[in-house]
């Protein structure tokens, strides 16, 4: 009997932003990166908030449900360092003290003027509390354990992504950062989960011609594509995206359903519905600044709160306030919805198929998971329960599916991407492209470094393999993307001056056979990822 396999792949990813205390940076970061302190820090404080604390708690419901799932789960590099940081675990609780210290605040203040916001502000207080208790308490402060025991469980599969969240079809001329781009981000997955898996998650979805060889050549089993990879290939393939494909090499690729974002984010998406919360309407930018004052940056500089009252509904002339009840209904229309146009369209290709295995998998963004869509999470719990509730389609995972790899039909994917208009055009623009050749020129020279000091040890190893951390973290197209959404743009601009600066001042310091040990160790305090790279990554492979 012909199966119908439904694959759901979350995309966490997360930009390296690590501000434990500004005081401590380098005098030569300007006073407004210090002014977006909160700001920078939301960015994570922000996810763990409403992603991923959540949805540990919706991994936890499922199984106390007895739900028989499997999805796949990416963590990046950069968000599992940032998640296992001490530091920044200890910071996010002050945050969270914060928030609650706020709500209780803004309580009274609504309390004493009887405002009908009263019932929303206590739905977010109670939110957040529950969030400190579950993070403090039942995660012990880091999710990562968390995850992994999901992992073990069998309900997560656990996908490796490169060490930065980089697009690499900008390296395809540079050999050796794919190799270092795969060889770290495998890495780390083997450091904080104890193996690298079968699959491996291209950022963006970025392929090029020839990507599999180093793919495969890290013992990478599977990976997935841009739906255009599949279709607008020279033998565009008789079963489209609803069967894997091998490359000459039996690297196994599957094809992404583009409607998944289109439903979720579309112009008709579901997070755009009318009763869901809407995310822009923060008190950080409506209330009067006295009320903030000890939530706002060291300048006095609005930024979110975490407390938004109403719905989607809302425009500048009026504000409709948040029923909570009412998005949980909608929540569960939304899911139904999103299950039955993945069994129609399964059910159709099944038939066309001639009732052979189909397959679909469909990528998310953690993003939308909690932050852009706030009901996000519960509606995938939702979507889940339906799935399992009836038992039409078997919830796997990819490495589940690749059993008879070698049997599998070759071809040759379409070189694409899922950024942009499916060429990651918003990657390289007049927005970022000025950056670009700076990162690139020191990526050559990071290079040509490994062929000079081919086997350094002690202080010129430790110059060099700080070296090539900040051309990694200077390669993450996480920067690109913020200076093209315009977010925090002085910042991202004072961060990436301050890699490249970084990896000039070890080039210098090597070739003049000085360097401040200093200042050498003050950035391997700010710039703690990786604590276990070796240059040589960046070696020619021989």
């Amino acid at each position: 009997m012909d199966e119908k396999n439904l694959v759901l792949v979350i995309e966490a990813n997360q930009p390296y932003i690590r501000k434990i205390d500004a005081l401590e940076k380098d005098q030569s970061v300007s006073e407004n990166s210090q002014a977006d302190f909160s700001a920078q820090n939301d960015i994570l404080f922000s996810a763990i908030t409403n992603t991923y604390v959540p949805l540990l708690n919706m991994l936890s419901s499922l199984e106390e449900k007895n739900m028989k799932f499997k999805i796949g789960l990416v963590l990046t590099a950069p968000l599992v360092s940032l998640l296992s940081d001490a530091q920044i675990q200890k910071q996010y609780i002050d945050h969270l003290d914060k928030v609650i210290a706020l709500g209780e605040n803004e309580l009274k203040r609504a309390q004493k003027n009887q405002s009908e916001t009263v019932d929303n502000i206590l739905y977010n207080l109670e939110n957040y509390k529950k969030i400190k208790t579950d993070f403090t308490e039942k995660y012990q402060q880091n999710l990562i354990p968390a995850f992994r025991s999901f992992q073990k469980k069998g309900y997560v599969e656990l996908i490796a992504s490169t060490a930065t969240y980089v697009y690499l079809p900008h390296y395809k001329k540079f050999p050796e950062v794919i190799n270092a781009q795969i060889e770290t981000g495998l890495y780390s997955q083997r450091y904080y989960f104890g193996e690298t898996g079968e699959g491996f998650y291209i950022p963006h979805m970025g392929w090029f011609k020839n990507l599999e060889k180093p793919l495969r050549s890290y013992g990478v089993n599977y990976s997935i594509v841009d739906a255009r990879s599949f279709l607008f290939s020279e033998s565009c393939p008789a079963t489209g995206i609803f069967s894997p494909l091998r490359c000459d090499n039996s690297l196994v690729l599957f094809g992404n359903d583009p409607y998944t974002e289109i439903d979720i984010n579309g112009d008709d998406g579901y997070l755009k519905n009318e009763v869901y919360r809407n995310q822009d309407k923060d008190i950080g930018f409506t209330i009067e600044q006295k009320y903030l004052s000890k939530f706002l940056s060291p300048d006095g500089k609005r930024i979110q709160t975490g407390y938004k009252y109403y719905n989607n509904e809302s425009d500048e002339s009026s504000y409709v306030l948040y029923d909570n009840s009412e998005a949980d209904e909608q929540i569960k229309t939304d899911a139904l919805d999103f299950y039955e146009k993945r069994f129609t369209r399964l059910d159709e290709a099944s038939k066309s198929l001639k009732k052979q295995d189909v397959t679909l998998v469909c990528t998310i963004k953690a993003e939308y998971l909690g932050q852009k869509w706030h009901e996000g999470i519960k509606w995938l719990e939702e979507l889940i329960t339906i799935a399992c509730t009836k038992n039409e389609i078997n919830l796997r995972t990819c490495n589940e599916l690749i059993n008879d790899q070698f049997k599998l039909p070759k071809f040759a994917p379409y070189p694409c991407s899922n950024n942009g208009l499916g060429y990651g055009e918003d990657l390289l623009d007049n927005t970022n492209s000025f950056y670009t050749r700076y990162i690139q020129k020191a990526t050559q020279r990071m290079i040509d470094l490994t062929e000079r000091f081919p086997s350094e040890s002690s202080l010129k190893q430790r110059l060099l393999n700080l070296g090539s951390k900040e051309v990694l973290l200077a390669q993450s197209s996480e920067w690109l993307l913020m200076l093209h959404d315009n977010v925090l743009n002085d910042y991202v601009e004072n961060e990436l001056k301050e890699k490249i600066l970084n990896f000039s001042k070890v080039f210098d310091a090597l070739a003049s056979n000085t360097v401040s040990t200093e200042w050498l160790t003050m950035i391997e305090k700010n710039d703690a990822i990786f604590p276990w790279l070796n240059y040589r990554i960046f070696s020619k492979k021989k």
